[in-house]
């Protein structure tokens, strides 16, 4: 028999006011991790965010009540910026501007210098 795998559902945030972007990833439904990329979240802060996601239905209800107790969902805080990566498009189109503005400024240098030459 053939079991359907489950998919991981992931959730980005931002908090501008302390610089730092969240990753909430499920994996399963006892699990929840929470990807940081600066330890800048009190305690009181992670229990807030936690239960707000869980209000929201970003996470299950019964995290509603972190810190939970033994055989409730699994809620882990990692500081980690692995997550973070440029898309292949991002890139290119970093590509693509910084060889039209090198090679601008090298044409419009070339045509300065040429005319300086020629007019003296």
């Amino acid at each position: 028999m053939n079991t359907p795998a489950l998919k991981t559902r992931s959730y980005e945030f931002t908090f501008p006011d302390v610089d730092t972007l969240l990753k909430v990833e499920t994996p399963d439904p006892e699990t929840v991790i929470v990807r940081a990329t600066r330890n800048s979240f009190s305690e009181r802060r992670k229990i807030a965010f936690i239960r707000q996601l869980a209000a929201e239905g970003f996470i299950a209800d019964g995290c509603q009540w972190y810190p939970l107790p033994a055989g409730m969902p699994q809620i882990h805080w990692v500081v980690d910026v692995s997550w973070l990566r440029l898309s292949q498009a991002a890139k290119a189109h970093s590509r693509r501007l910084t060889f039209f503005l090198v090679g601008g400024g090298l044409v419009a240098w070339t045509g300065l210098l040429t005319s300086l030459l020629l007019l003296h």
